[in-house]
């Protein structure tokens, strides 16, 4: 009587009109499955889920059967094992809980699962909750740091809701491949979007995937300078710790969605449709929040941009190369050049990170303005004149070599790409004329390189005196190796101070007022430089780079003390060594980081020649640049590759008093 009670509670037989092969697996325990808890129990567990560890979130309408017999096993004919009427989805996890064939964690798992039912239900919940928030805040991650805001993520992205109806409607082996490469690729657009993020906020722009790699390796450099060797390691061990949990958890999240999703198709299917119809309807009526629109294609922009730059990067070889073809003293001969110098001694000098914000930001343009008024008031006092003008850099917050050639060549150096293959072909510099001409002795003092520099000779170069050849036994100012007193009277010491010397061409790089800004030196009397040990005490009295960094405005005061130190050490140096026949053009290479510029799009620098001799400045009075050192709001603004061709005309002959460029073939 009992065997007779419970045969009438079995499953029917399934036939086409029952429900589909998902809904009939959520359905209850597969047979021969021990049951989790007693007959009737409204909370048993799903004890038939996939190997992943989703759940489906339902519960058996019926009551549980799990303990009785299948009528629908084997024939008594084959003994095969039971055919379904409608083919289930494949799954890895067909293995039951004791099932010597299952993999011991999978069993582990399972046999948890079925001992406390709650705690594994939560953690599928759980999991599947997280997977959906990691996924959706990848779709909708901005790449730029001032576009994280809450409304940014107040958006429908239209990639998410695209996946979500292809994805499940794939067959089941292409569907599990697909989510995995959908992952990893979403995985890699995160990454990518966390790059950019650190690009525009150093350079402005975003990550080049064809011509910025070898940036990663100045990275470096700079984090082990500033903050030492462990600080460069840990840096690393977070950098590929971070990319290597985003690609693998974004691949895993993506393939658990894709299966909760087929699991639950109706549910599925009208969320896709109702997101589908309200992105479409943001798109319509504009809908936006906080001047951001609802309807999001971040990622889709992002694909197409990057597209539309690889395919600029393949090509700006060619076209750099037609460009440095072109040279309009080429063929000018030794003689007719930089006549109008002759006898004197040039000085071109760079001053790291001096740009427009140094004088036109409110917050710190009184302190540069005094800055500038004492220099130039110290410069008159020694007889020398100056006018000043401005320059567009190519770059903006660091790449500052980029900038320096592109003022030297008269070419557009916006990458490395272009770097390398200006630096390894014969086109000739502003400082290689100079050395062209043998009226000059070319040397550089550039404190900044601190490993061998083949490029020097490029530049046309007789000497470099690099870090390790300045004479300077003091401490580091974070990144910069020598202050910039020390740097000019190193040049005093060994080229400009010799008697009896030729006229000299001399590129100095000044390197206090680089990132990060702390600490910063501050003047001494010239004559207690020696070598530079000085500097210890001085570095202990300054500011540790960490602590600046908390805060924008320290960042902010940091660098215009920096930049007033610059300019001090220059001015005073030209006034106390200087003479008649010096001539000093000295100029930014680029703006600060956007930390500093707060939020200016400006890439000019300030660029002045100091002369004693009146005839020099004589020479670029057509020019139209302000007196003194500080050039006015609407002095000239020209792209930095043309100074060379306008300088180099200026003074070379000049016959009718014409001093216009030549104009580019």
């Amino acid at each position: 009587m009992s065997h007779t009670t419970r045969s009438s509670r079995l499953p029917e037989q399934p036939s086409p009109d029952q429900p589909s092969p998902e809904q009939e697996r959520d359905s209850g325990p597969e047979p021969g499955t021990p049951p989790a808890e007693a007959p009737g129990t409204p909370d048993g567990p799903d004890t038939d889920a996939p190997a992943s560890g989703a759940d489906t979130g339902t519960r058996p309408e019926t009551a549980d059967t799990s303990a009785l017999p299948d009528t629908s096993a084997a024939s008594p004919d084959d003994g095969a094992s039971p055919e379904p009427s409608a083919p289930k989805e494949p799954s890895v996890d067909a293995e039951k809980p004791g099932s010597a064939t299952a993999p011991p964690g999978r069993r582990r798992w399972r046999d948890w699962r079925a001992t406390y039912p709650r705690a594994a239900r939560g953690v599928s919940i759980g999991t599947t909750v997280l997977a959906g928030v990691l996924v959706f805040l990848a779709l909708v991650l901005p790449n730029r740091l001032e576009r994280l805001g809450v409304a940014a993520f107040l958006r429908i992205p239209a990639e998410g809701v695209l996946l979500a109806a292809l994805l499940p409607a794939l067959p089941p082996r292409p569907r599990r491949i697909a989510s995995y490469v959908v992952g990893a690729l979403l995985g890699l657009l995160t990454v990518l979007k966390l790059v950019d993020m650190g690009f525009y906020s150093v350079l402005v722009r975003p990550f080049d995937l064809v011509l910025d790699w070898s940036l990663f390796g100045n990275a470096a450099d700079w984090v082990r300078e500033s903050f030492g060797r462990s600080g460069e390691v840990l840096a690393l061990i977070a950098v590929v710790a971070l990319v290597v949990a985003l690609l693998v958890l974004m691949t895993l999240a993506v393939a658990r969605l894709t299966d909760v999703m087929v699991r639950h198709r109706p549910v599925a299917s009208r969320t896709v449709l109702v997101l589908g119809t309200a992105w479409i309807t943001c798109v319509m009526l504009g809908v936006r929040v906080t001047g951001v629109p609802v309807a999001a294609q971040t990622d889709a922009r992002i694909v197409q941009n990057r597209v539309k730059q690889v395919r600029a990067g393949l090509r700006d070889g060619e076209v750099f190369e037609r460009q440095a073809s072109a040279d309009a003293f080429a063929h000018t001969p030794p003689d007719r050049l930089l006549t109008g110098l002759r006898g004197k001694d040039v000085l071109f000098t760079f001053i790291e990170s001096y740009g427009r914000t140094a004088i036109d930001d409110p917050a710190m343009s009184r302190q540069i303005d005094a800055a500038l008024t004492e220099g130039n008031d110290r410069l008159k006092a020694a007889g020398f004149s100056s006018r000043s003008g401005w320059l567009r850099s190519p770059v903006t917050g660091a790449g500052s070599w980029l900038a320096h050639s592109t003022f030297l060549s008269g070419l557009w150096i916006k990458n490395q790409q272009r770097y390398r293959s200006l630096t390894t072909s014969d086109r000739a510099t502003l400082t290689g004329y100079f050395r062209k001409t043998g009226a000059w002795r070319t040397v550089g003092i550039v404190p900044g390189v601190r490993r061998a520099w083949p490029e020097g000779r490029f530049f046309g170069l007789d000497h470099i005196y690099d870090s390790e050849h300045l004479g300077y036994h003091g401490p580091y100012f974070s990144w910069t190796p020598v202050p910039d007193q020390f740097s000019l009277a190193a040049f005093e010491r060994l080229e400009h101070g010799k008697k009896d010397r030729r006229p000299m061409m001399a590129e100095i790089i000044l390197a206090s007022s680089h990132n990060p800004w702390a600490p910063v030196a501050h003047m001494i009397d010239w004559d207690d430089l020696g070598d530079g040990s000085v500097f210890e005490k001085i570095k202990k009295e300054g500011k540790d780079p960490k602590e600046v960094w908390k805060n924008p405005e320290s960042v902010r005061t940091e660098y215009r003390r920096a930049i007033e130190y610059s300019l001090h050490s220059l001015t005073e140096y030209v006034a106390k060594y200087g003479d008649e026949n010096t001539v000093l053009v000295f100029l930014g290479d680029h703006q600060p980081v956007p930390t500093v510029t707060a939020g200016s799009t400006s890439r000019d620098v300030p660029v002045t020649i100091v002369a004693h001799d009146a005839k020099v400045l004589d020479r670029v009075s057509d020019w139209g640049w302000t007196d003194g050192l500080k050039p006015a709001a609407d002095a000239p603004q020209w792209r930095m590759d043309t100074f060379r061709d306008r300088f180099l005309t200026a003074f070379g002959p000049q016959p009718g008093g014409s001093s216009a460029a030549p104009r580019k073939p």
